[in-house]
């Protein structure tokens, strides 16, 4: 390897891992690693983002939609702080991300030189299971293969920091000898399963149950037949996370839909009145949408140890793989006969997926959000990907899309990080070229940083072999979930110098770019808007004017509580207020009505 340098062995064992795409943005600090991917571009691609934040975004979201590590690059100094929101957004998500960060040649650390900071320091805590700088290099084989399955066994961001001059150094040849350690790119998950007791105890106490409900994360991602095949066997009802909404069916006519406070009238029945809880893959932080504690026995599933009994107070804890732990819990679980708590539960779905139309169709001005996510819920491409902002978007993906099966949808679910929708867009549709992608994001969001990704959308797609790409922006001029925190949370009205947008032609911008824009402001027109979007022969940007004033209300009975708050708020608004103050009691009206 005597003809090669570091930055090249950084390439071959990136490669060794599977690597097929890093992420990032240039500079000096990766100048000489930027060499070795152009001499490497045959073999990995490089994705130049608008932005390192955007960056260490499309990286986490190519870890959400294909399983396998996100790879992102930076330089030092300020291009490292910036990668800091999208490492959080892994390490709170738990997805492998392994971040090779640039750094001034060792010979000026300490000197307070150019750019220079202390990058361990900085990524302590984000990348606490590793982060380690590398300073000679024999070192590199050993700190890459090690960041790659720290990453791996714990769901998490691995930082690797390289000096610029040791990218420099020749590579060295593989050794034996004192003070060399040769490590080999391998890592194979394994399967992990409780104790025949343990299972046993589980078993018990949902056996004993009368009213079982199921709460199912994002853990459960390879386990939905096992899932469903528990939830018939103990006549359950099933609720999911936010994170953990794509991998069950919402079809099924006991899945009750997302739990927490921008979930479902019948998740709230389901958790409120359930008498025994089944939680799988999930470390969801709604915590007051539990079953009051005392009011359910529990038995939980996590592969991760440190998660059992996070939440609420289990019985039981089994630390082992959803799938594995529920087929072998399966045999051990009695047959219901009785049908009534499932009947009750299968009611009020009914009714929930009832009230989601007649809120789609509520009149607003001009248009309804719920409408917006409503007409697409009868469109979605059954092959589509899908990727979502934060924000009130969030709601109406919750409660008005159902997921086709198989058809991926991911967020910033815990970190719930704005900015996140076009780059997990773009990771998405460069994984899988061939599937239409649907982002859902507000006009706040957009702000932030999907229009300067769109640039980076404009440059690509005509490479792609299905050129869909459609960006559906909720545009309200208002920082809308914030807006309806500030009524319910404090009482106060909503402050305009910090909720209110800067005006923005987002499908014009569109057509400047180059690929299409299609503004809609009456909602008679999503249908055919969303048809011409899903249809369209490049990247698409669908503008959607929407009502700010449409309430961000929890499910009742958290709803009810809620409503005294958000009505003082509005109060104080006066005038201005008087719209959003008659929707939010139409609202609660829907919602008693279906009670």
């Amino acid at each position: 390897m005597a003809d090669t340098l570091v930055a090249d062995l950084i390439v071959e064992r990136l490669e060794r891992w599977g690597v097929d795409r890093v992420f990032g943005y240039s500079g000096d600090g990766v100048n000489a690693l930027m060499g070795a991917l152009r001499r490497a571009a045959d073999r990995i691609e490089f994705v130049q983002a608008r932005h390192e934040e955007n960056a260490a975004f499309m990286a986490v979201g190519h870890a959400k939609y294909t399983g396998r590590v996100g790879v992102v690059t930076s330089t030092q100094g300020p291009g490292a702080v910036h990668l800091l929101n999208g490492l959080y957004d892994a390490k709170l998500d738990g997805v492998p991300v392994v971040a090779i960060v640039g750094q001034q040649n060792t010979s000026v650390l300490g000197s307070a030189y150019m750019q220079e900071i202390d990058l361990l320091g900085l990524v302590k805590d984000v990348a606490a299971q590793f982060a380690q700088q590398v300073s000679t290099a024999e070192q590199l084989p050993m700190v890459l293969d090690r960041a790659f399955r720290a990453a791996l066994a714990t769901g998490s961001p691995a930082v690797v920091i390289v000096p610029h001059d040791v990218q420099q150094q020749p590579a060295p040849e593989p050794a034996q000898e004192h003070g060399v350690v040769t490590t080999a790119p391998e890592w194979r998950r394994s399967q992990v399963l409780p104790f025949d007791a343990d299972l046993q105890a589980a078993a018990d106490v949902l056996d004993a149950g009368e009213r079982v409900a199921l709460l199912v994360g994002q853990g459960a991602r390879h386990a939905r037949d096992e899932v469903i095949a528990v939830a018939e066997r103990l006549g359950a009802g099933i609720a999911t996370s936010l994170l953990g909404k794509p991998f069950v069916d919402e079809s099924l006519p006991f899945v009750v839909g997302t739990m927490g406070h921008l979930g479902t009238t019948a998740s709230a029945h389901l958790l409120g009145h359930c008498d025994t809880l089944l939680i799988v893959g999930s470390n969801d932080p709604w915590t007051e949408f539990y079953p009051p504690p005392g009011a359910a026995r529990a038995v939980q599933i996590d592969l991760d140890g440190r998660n059992v009994g996070n939440r609420y107070p289990i019985e039981v804890g089994l630390v082992g793989d959803a799938a594995a732990t529920l087929a072998a819990l399966l045999p051990r679980l009695r047959e219901r006969t009785d049908r009534g708590w499932r009947d009750d539960v299968e009611r009020h779905v009914r009714d929930w997926h009832a009230l989601v139309e007649i809120r789609a169709l509520t009149p607003a001005d001009p248009v309804n959000p719920e409408r917006v996510v409503w007409e697409l819920n009868r469109r979605l491409p059954a092959d589509a990907q899908v990727a979502v902002d934060v924000g009130s978007c969030v709601y109406w993906y919750a409660r008005q899309l159902q997921l086709p099966a198989g058809v991926p949808a991911h967020l910033s679910g815990t970190l719930a990080s704005m900015g996140c929708s076009v780059p997990y867009g773009i990771a998405a549709k460069l994984h899988r070229p061939d599937r239409p992608l649907v982002a859902l994001t507000g006009d706040g969001a957009m702000q932030m940083t999907g229009l300067a990704e769109l640039v980076t959308v404009a440059r690509m797609w005509p490479r792609w072999s299905d050129p869909r790409f459609v960006v559906c922006v909720l545009h309200n001029g208002d920082l809308a979930e914030v807006s309806w925190e500030q009524r319910e949370m404090e009482g106060d009205p909503r402050f305009a110098d910090s909720q209110d947008l800067p005006a923005f032609p987002y499908a014009a911008y569109a057509d400047l770019l180059g690929l299409r824009g299609i503004r809609v402001d009456d909602p008679e027109r999503l249908g055919a808007a969303w048809d011409a979007a899903l249809t369209a022969d490049r990247p698409v940007v669908l503008e959607v004017l929407t009502d700010p004033a449409v309430p961000l209300l929890p499910p009742f009975p958290a709803g009810a509580a809620k409503l005294e708050q958000m009505r003082t708020g509005l109060q104080q608004e006066g005038a201005a207020g008087r719209h959003a103050a008659e929707l939010l009691e139409t609202y609660a009206a829907q919602e008693g009505a279906g009670r």
